[in-house]
């Protein structure tokens, strides 16, 4: 017989023995010892795998051990070899599944130390593996949670943030679909408030959903978990546990299409222990991935929502608690700012009703070319971008822009012409004296020379002295209230005024005065306008005070600019402008918008008592004017013109 079936002859032999002993020995009965080649023997303990060889089969018969290449690679399976390979890495075979070398003609007890021995083995690789795998999954799910927490943390939009809410939920538990409401009502009676349904989600079926209440009731599941303050899990919603006083509408998923099984609804809670929301899952899926786009979608691929999951909801709903009571705390605030906005713009329209609207065109105007800017792929502010936290610093600046007005006397806020009323009206009132005195004394004198026996003639020519001077007092008040108006006043009409400024009348006392004061004829010798230089300072003083008044509040970090902002829109390029005679590179690009924009609506506005709007090709000429003179911004003004900007701003 040739050497090597010999060999054969003999390994068969050995591996015969061995089998035979592990079936003879009680401590293997609770094992399963099979041969199912003639050179190898298996002993299997539930999933795990010992095979036993000799060590010809290491060394020359490995093709035995390929079926099982698979388990000894995951550490389901491992190698006892009867003798010593002659295979000098020993090292190297025990990475690939050796466990154990028995000599040949082992007895019982031998063997049954090695088979343990590789078991054991075993098993401390599957503990290893699975507290690996635990570790692992430990490690991304607090790395998920980390990441959701810090998601949350930074969302304020109440809708957005709820959105978030759900979706990371249905994430780290493997939800197919889930919904979220939102507690209202002021009642601290948690029984008197509603859930809003806000918004739901879901991974198969495709539906649109609208907002609508529910009393806070333990009829409802998700009224009992927010009445309870804890978690309902519910394997089949369709087979509620006996005595539990919620029900399940199945209307919703005969509407839809959808087959809800397992469940998991979790209040959301405030710092104060109040519940201020409720998040409810729809089936947990064994492979999130998968749609349930059947019954039998539902049946294989859905399963109760496991303790880790109510643990991980947990976790979130604590989070995402305080997410939304801080969102729900921000949205107050800002309501309460907006509200004091508007308040603000109300005020100063009351103090001048004759620019009322003119703050909140100013509003939209700078963000409407504030967009323009951004869409422009050229120029100086091709890579400018505003974020929607700037737009809103615009709006608001822009909307307190004049808020500095009240700070200005009324009187010279509202005039409209170059007199006060109360100085019209006193000049009209010594005219009309100095015409009566003028009557008087002409009539007394007439009466003398009656008395004198004047003739018919003499009479006559004080009747015509009476004309003459009533008419010269008249034109007098008729140069007056043409020169009052806040037209561009000639050149010739400042004689004329100063002319009737000399006109003197009496009084009762016999004292001489000038028809117009010092104060009078300074204002109806204003060239432009209806306001002399020191009501000019008084006016542009408002945005000193716009600006002293808006650093005074704080602001948070993302508006921090508005003082600065709002206080320098009537500053010009080339630094002639006020308060502070900035130049073109200190004045911040949203001063410029607004510049635009004010000038703008100051032009074209239809409310202005004291003058007519100024057409369209007119307002854009005269800042084209202003551009020339280096007072507002070239490109700024090119993008507003061709963008058109007030045409979204109407």
């Amino acid at each position: 017989m040739p050497d090597d079936q010999r060999d054969v002859a003999g390994t068969s032999s050995e591996i015969a023995r061995v089998a035979g002993l592990l079936a003879g020995d009680a401590r293997f009965a609770s094992y399963q010892v099979s041969r199912p080649h003639p050179l190898l023997v298996v002993v299997r303990e539930a999933d795990r795998v010992v095979l036993l060889a000799t060590a010809d089969v290491w060394d020359h018969g490995r093709d035995l051990l390929r079926p099982y290449g698979a388990k000894i690679a995951e550490g389901d399976a491992a190698l006892v070899l009867l003798g010593t390979p002659r295979d000098p890495d020993l090292a190297g075979a025990r990475g690939r599944g050796l466990a154990a070398l028995v000599p040949p003609g082992a007895g019982p007890e031998e063997l049954f130390v090695a088979v343990a021995a590789a078991l054991d083995l075993l098993e401390a690789r599957a503990r290893a593996e699975s507290r690996g795998k635990w570790l692992n999954r430990y490690r991304y799910e607090l790395g998920e949670l980390i990441e959701i927490s810090r998601a949350l943390t930074t969302e304020r939009e109440i809708d957005k943030l709820l959105g978030l809410i759900l979706e990371k939920a249905r994430f780290i538990t493997g939800a197919d679909a889930g919904s979220i409401y939102v507690v209202e009502g002021d009642d601290p009676d948690p029984a008197r408030k509603l859930l809003r349904f806000k918004l739901s989600q879901n991974e198969s079926v495709k539906f649109d959903s609208r907002e609508f209440t529910v009393p806070i009731s333990p009829r409802s599941i998700s009224g009992a978990a927010a009445l309870s303050k804890s978690l309902i899990s519910l394997a089949d919603v369709y087979e509620l546990p006996a005595g539990a006083p919620y029900s399940f509408d199945h209307r919703f998923d005969e509407k839809i299409g959808y087959r809800t099984r397992s469940m998991l609804t979790a209040p959301l809670i405030d710092k104060q222990g109040d519940v201020i929301g409720v998040l409810q899952l729809i089936n947990k899926k064994r492979d999130p991935k998968r749609r349930l786009a059947s019954r039998d979608d539902v049946e294989d691929n859905v399963v109760p929502f496991d303790e880790r999951s109510q643990e991980l909801l947990t976790t979130l709903a604590s989070n995402a608690g305080i997410a939304l009571e801080n969102a729900l705390l921000y949205a107050e605030i800002r309501g309460l700012f907006e509200g004091f906005v508007t308040a603000s713009v109300s005020a100063i329209e009351q103090r001048d009703p004759t620019t009322s609207g003119h703050s909140r065109r100013v509003a939209d105007l700078p963000v409407g070319l504030a967009r323009a800017v951004e869409r422009v792929e050229t120029g100086p502010y091709r890579d400018l971008v505003f974020r929607p936290d700037d737009l809103r610093e615009i709006e608001i600046a822009s909307l307190l822009h004049d808020f500095g007005k009240i700070g200005v006397r009324e009187e010279v806020l509202v005039k409209a012409k170059k007199l006060y009323p109360w100085e019209s009206d006193a000049i009209r009132g010594r005219i009309d004296f100095a015409i009566r005195t003028l009557e008087v004394e002409i009539l007394s004198r007439k009466l003398r020379a009656m008395e004198r026996g004047a003739r018919g003639d003499d009479l006559l020519a004080f009747d015509e002295e009476l004309r003459q001077r009533t008419a010269e007092l008249e034109e007098a008040w008729t140069t007056i209230a043409s020169a009052n108006e806040p037209t561009i006043l000639k050149s010739g009409d400042f004689a004329r005024i100063e002319a009737v400024a000399r006109d003197a009348y009496t009084d009762l006392r016999g004292n001489m005065h000038p028809l117009l004061t010092k104060g009078e004829l300074a204002s109806l010798s204003v060239a432009k306008g209806s306001l002399t230089n020191e009501e000019i300072d008084q006016i542009r003083s408002h945005v000193v005070h716009t600006y002293n008044f808006l650093r005074t509040i704080p602001w948070s970090k993302e508006f921090r600019r508005v003082p600065l902002i709002a206080g320098a829109h009537h500053e010009r390029l080339n630094g002639t402008g006020y308060p502070s005679h900035l130049r073109a590179e200190e004045i911040p690009v949203q001063s410029k918008m607004m510049s635009i924009s004010d000038i703008f609506d100051a032009l074209t506005a239809s409310d202005r008592p004291y003058k007519k709007a100024v057409p369209l090709d007119k307002a854009l000429d005269i800042l084209g004017f202003e551009v020339k003179d280096q007072h507002v911004d070239a490109e700024l003004f090119r993008i507003f013109k061709e963008a058109r900007v007030w045409e979204g701003a109407l």
